[in-house]
């Protein structure tokens, strides 16, 4: 390559491919390497044959064969298939004793290569030098004992050879050194293969040491059930149990010893074996173990011991679940039911007090809520299954002392207990409990449950007392002064009951007044004190003016036998028509007008009818802007609302909308009148119709148009406050009237705004158009 002056080399240009399209034919390597295979171009003509006539030529071709694999041997003497094969050729030609130096030069070079160990013994066991094959076995199990298949081989030539002896010595070398379990098979099948019985068990014996494993035990106890030693098989199962002890139990040993037991038909053995088992072995590891049990129970045995494997099953199952989760209270709940169903009380109790031991560990109500009902059923359990009153005591006790009552308590501990202690006809102790109780965390329900224990027990001047201490505590509870009240009622002292319900109305706050004034009514009415009644009516009437008080106390009038009951109950009526004008729940002055009429249906006249129903409202549909709560636009709603007669002359709207309607029709008649008089005009003027209408004259539709399009007058600011108030942009009326029902959308959405307008100018129009 040439060298420029400067003495760098000079780069050789590349030839630029002109045509960069491809190829017409495309050839590809598939193709290319399927014509090499069919036309054979790779395959070489196999090499010529020679034949031999003499010894000269013979040693000739030993001497080229020698020097080709010495030369292979001398490039690279650490390929051990160079040697092998070289072997191999000698051992052709019967040329032992070279393939012997030649097997030993390799084992200098890697004697640790388990083929040319086997390759040596194989051609000395080949050529029945059965000494020498010894010697190579030997001399390999010393070199490399961990290769089992040395020993294999040596032991299956011993044993070929009948020499039991040696045989039998080559084992006890390699059980020196603790081979696989395979290795232990293999030397029991042999001394089993010569009836030699004791030897095996005594290889079993040193098996079982060597590998300690559930499955080796096993096989030694079925080897010892196999040749008929029933004795020593349970023993070896019994030596298996004491071996693993409590910490490493399997259940494959359980099944296969119980199994082994139902055999021998020792079906007592058999359910105490697999009681055994399922006392130690945990649930989630005993899934086989439970599946036989239950098969042998279904086999062999009664209703009771099925129902036994079932119960001690779900045991496990639940006390796994609890040692997970202490606080899974669901759990116990579980657990103890299935314990309390099949078991002694000592056992149940021991289950109670480990349940009740897992105190929540947050001083919470919500998080003793399941927790205190385990306390309810251990005192349950001890008063109605064991029987045992004291012992019920005293779970209470417990419990109540366990509560921290300044935080919060239970009512219902605190019932179950003074009932309990009234079973026991322990009236003093009873007492005791709940007075405890009220003194330490009054509650409602606490007050509730020591009034009507006393009730039942009739100690009235104890339920007063409870009462008054009741209110004491709550006197904005209108239920406690009701009940006082009904307790006096019944008692007879009309009096004191209502001395109750003054005081109970006079109290500045209440939860539920409306019951409390309808209480006291009830009551004046059922002592048929009238006047108190009315009174009682006025007074509510003055603190609130209720539809449904006004409706009630018109009823009431309407109940009173009298001449004049009918006269009262619609000044009644009027009354309230005309405290609720001000009322802005329509809906409420609707009912009260709804309940007039019903009224006036049934006992009014024509008259009195017809003015009711002139009372009654229009319904009209509306539309009014929503507003999101971040202020932006939400769209429009649809809404009835409600329109009073009485309240006309204060809602202006309604005269625009009546006023747009009585425009409406007028346009309607105008403009049928324009089109009649249009068509005499053109029957008459038809020379001027192709003549230019001057600009100054306005055509009869014209007129109309712009007599439909009024000039915007100004905005009032009473019409812009009552749009941003109600917002009627869109307001559809459901009177029934014949315009209002062929009125377009279009033309209800203008009739607020433009009504006025539309009347204002529809008679200068119609003037014009005259």
């Amino acid at each position: 390559m040439a060298s420029t002056a400067a003495g760098k080399q000079r780069i050789p240009k590349v030839a630029k491919v002109k045509n960069k399209a491809p190829a017409e034919v495309q050839i590809t390597a598939e193709q290319l390497l399927r014509e090499a295979k069919e036309r054979e171009l790779e395959l070489l003509p196999p090499p010529p044959k020679q034949k031999i006539t003499d010894e000269e030529e013979l040693n000739d071709y030993k001497l080229r064969k020698r020097k080709g694999f010495e030369d292979n041997i001398r490039k690279n003497r650490t390929v051990i298939s160079n040697w092998i094969k070289y072997a191999q050729w000698e051992e052709s030609l019967k040329e032992i004793q070279r393939a012997r130096s030649i097997y030993e030069r390799a084992l200098d070079v890697d004697h640790r290569n388990i083929t040319l160990w086997l390759k040596y013994a194989e051609m000395e066991m080949k050529s029945r030098q059965v000494n020498h094959a010894r010697n190579i076995w030997d001399r390999a199990i010393t070199i490399l004992p961990r290769v089992n298949q040395f020993w294999y081989k040596y032991t299956y030539m011993e044993e070929m050879l009948g020499n039991v002896a040696g045989c039998r010595q080559v084992f006890e070398r390699w059980m020196e050194w603790e081979p696989e379990e395979q290795a232990w098979h293999s030397y029991i099948n042999f001394e089993l293969r010569y009836k030699e019985v004791d030897k095996a068990r005594t290889i079993y014996e040193r098996f079982v040491i060597v590998h300690p494993e559930v499955k080796n035990w096993i096989k030694y106890a079925r080897f010892e059930e196999k040749h008929g030693y029933i004795a020593h098989g349970r023993k070896v199962y019994e030596r298996a149990v004491e071996f693993f002890g409590e910490e490493h139990v399997d259940e494959n040993l359980f099944v296969a010893f119980a199994r082994f037991e139902e055999t021998q038909k020792e079906f007592e053995r058999v359910r105490v074996i697999y009681k055994y088992a399922l006392d130690r072995i945990p649930k989630h590891q005993a899934q086989e173990l439970f599946k036989n049990y239950t098969m042998f129970e279904k086999k062999f045995g009664d209703r009771r011991g099925i129902e036994d494997v079932i119960v001690s099953k779900r045991r496990f199952q639940y006390e796994e679940e609890v040692k997970a989760n202490p606080h899974n209270y669901d759990a116990w709940f579980d657990y103890l039911r299935l314990v309390e169903s099949d078991a002694d009380p000592d056992t149940v109790r021991e289950v109670y007090e480990r349940a009740i031991a897992n105190i929540p560990p947050i001083q919470e109500k919500r998080h003793w809520r399941r927790y205190i009902y385990l306390w309810i059923n251990y005192a349950l359990y001890e008063e109605l299954e064991v029987k045992d009153p004291e012992r019920t005591r005293q779970v209470y006790q417990a419990c109540l002392d366990l509560i921290p009552h300044k935080k919060f308590t239970f009512a219902k501990i605190w019932l179950l207990y003074s009932q309990f202690e009234i079973r026991q006809k322990n009236l003093q102790g009873a007492r005791k409990v709940m007075g405890s109780a009220i003194g330490k965390c009054p509650k409602n329900k606490l007050l509730k449950g020591y009034i009507e224990l006393e009730l039942q027990l009739r100690e009235f001047d104890r339920c007063r007392k409870l009462y008054e201490k009741y209110l004491e505590f709550s006197p904005e509870n209108c239920t406690t002064w009701i009940k006082f009240a009904e307790l006096e009622t019944i008692l007879g002292d009309v009096d004191r009951s209502r001395a109750i319900f003054e005081l109970a109305i006079g109290q500045p706050r209440l939860d539920m007044p409306e019951v409390l004034w309808k209480s006291y009514i009830d009551f004046e009415i059922e002592q048929e004190e009238f006047g108190n009644t009315r009174n009682l009516y006025k007074r509510l009437l003055q603190r609130t003016q209720h539809v449904k008080v006004w409706i009630s106390y018109a009823k009431f009038e309407l109940s009173i036998e009298g001449p004049d009951r009918l006269q009262k109950c619609r000044q009644i009526y009027e009354e309230a028509n005309k405290g609720m004008r001000s009322c802005e729940e329509k809906e409420e002055r609707l009912m009260l007008l709804e309940s007039w009429r019903d009224f006036e249906i049934e006992f009014g006249s024509d008259v009195t009818r017809e003015r009711v129903r002139k009372l009654l409202p229009e319904k009209v549909k509306k539309r009014r802007k929503l507003t999101a709560e971040d202020g932006s636009d939400a769209g429009w709603e649809e809404y009835y609302d409600y329109i009073f007669p009485e309240d006309a002359a204060n809602q202006p709207n309604l005269k625009l909308l009546a006023m747009a309607k009585m425009w409406k029709r007028q346009q309607a008649e105008n403009e049928n009148e324009n089109e009649n008089e249009n068509e005499n005009e053109n029957e008459n003027e038809n020379e001027n119709e192709n003549e230019n209408v001057p600009e100054e004259s306005e055509t009869p539709e014209e007129t109309m148009r712009s007599s439909d399009k009024p000039a915007d007058p100004p905005e009032d600011d009473s019409d812009r406050n009552t749009a941003t108030e109600t917002e009627p942009q869109k307001t559809y009326d459901d009177r029934d009237d014949s315009s209002s029902s062929s009125e377009s959308d279009s033309d209800d959405d203008d009739d607020d705004d433009e009504g006025e307008k539309k009347e204002k100018e529809s008679r200068p129009n119609d003037e014009e158009k005259d």
